[in-house]
């Protein structure tokens, strides 16, 4: 017997998984880009630059609630045999 899901069907979350994972990729950059020139010694970015950081967590908690619905959405679907 086959298994029913088909490989690349986009299940409830991939998309905020997605968006997550872009804007933490952003926040990444920004914070490397922030930091290099602490560590360099040369003059540092303006304050709003590490907000710019912020957005690492930003992205973490966007995955985060991707994976929480793509497994209500799994439990939701066992539960009801579809």
């Amino acid at each position: 017997m086959r298994d029913k899901t088909q490989p690349n069907s986009a299940v409830p979350g991939d998309g905020l998984i997605r968006a997550g994972a872009i804007v933490f990729f952003v926040g990444a950059v920004a914070t490397l880009v922030t930091v290099a020139p602490l560590l360099l010694g040369t003059t540092p970015f303006p304050t709003y630059m590490f907000g710019l950081s912020m957005l690492m967590a930003v992205g973490f908690l966007l995955a985060g609630a991707g994976l929480l619905r793509s497994v209500a959405a799994g439990r939701r679907q066992a539960r009801t045999g579809g």
